[in-house]
């Protein structure tokens, strides 16, 4: 491996960890902020999604993806690895409940898993 294509690779790990994190923050940040009043909470709400919209225009340039798949059936084969898989039998129908970390495409496919909490679907 060369130089620069290390080089490139270890710069593009550090952004998907920037992105991540941020994607962490910003999902705390969006809970804090449902619990202001209404008054008070349409400005933060505003710098929130400016925030996340120049995460998301910065990975686009990098050829990368967030992408959040809450509230989609879960499949076994999709790119995030669900953390209480365990708890549901094997005829249960599942949802992806929440993102704990979200999958990370790239140009070439799969940059980074995603982690998932699951929930049953109620007949």
């Amino acid at each position: 491996m060369t130089q620069q294509t290390e080089g490139s690779e270890q710069m593009e790990q550090s952004l998907i960890d920037i992105a991540v994190e941020s994607w962490r923050f910003s999902r705390l940040f969006g809970k804090v902020v449902s619990k202001l009043d209404a008054g008070e909470s349409g400005r933060y709400a505003n710098q929130l999604r400016y925030f996340q919209k120049k995460v998301e225009e910065s990975l686009e340039s990098s050829g990368l993806k967030l992408v959040n798949v809450e509230g989609q059936p879960y499949d076994p084969g999709m790119a995030a690895s669900a953390l209480n898989v365990g708890d549901f039998g094997p005829d249960d129908v599942l949802l992806v409940d929440q993102m704990v970390e979200p999958i990370i495409m790239g140009a070439n496919g799969l940059r980074k898993q995603g982690t998932v909490m699951l929930r049953k679907v109620e007949a």
